[in-house]
């Protein structure tokens, strides 16, 4: 269990803003609103990809002094997401970790876990226990 009252936030990257708005759907009609919760996804043009201020951006609307989870569906998602991490005061960055998991299951599984209160470590844990 974390400490300080709060549960784990969840953010949820993807190149579709259509897979990232969804996954986050399935996240708050399963947990509600017990779990911090953010989303982004697609280029400013509305084509698919992702880039590192909007993950920042979803970072800080997700944020939580328990930490954040995120998830990313496709290897430049996980390169911005580092990115958005590194943009971080490094007090704040050691407390968000990317979680190696299938994106809706894993985000799914991890806001179940965090909204009992678990900590980020135990958050990332129960979603990478999906990874193949």
């Amino acid at each position: 269990m974390n400490n300080n009252g709060a549960n784990v936030g969840i953010v949820i990257v993807s190149h579709s803003p259509l897979i990232a708005r969804g996954t986050a759907d399935m996240v708050r009609q399963m947990v509600g609103d017990s779990v911090p919760l953010a989303w982004c996804g697609g280029n400013a043009e509305g084509g698919l990809g992702t880039n590192a201020r909007d993950i920042l951006r979803a970072i800080t609307t997700a944020w939580s002094e328990a930490g954040v989870a995120v998830f990313v569906d496709l290897g430049g998602a996980e390169t911005n997401s580092e990115m958005a991490i590194e943009m971080l005061e490094p007090a704040r960055a050691r407390r968000v970790l990317i979680c190696n998991a299938p994106i809706v299951e894993g985000a799914v599984m991890a806001a179940a876990e965090a909204s009992g209160g678990a900590a980020l470590v135990r958050v990332v844990a129960t979603a990478e226990e999906l990874s193949p």
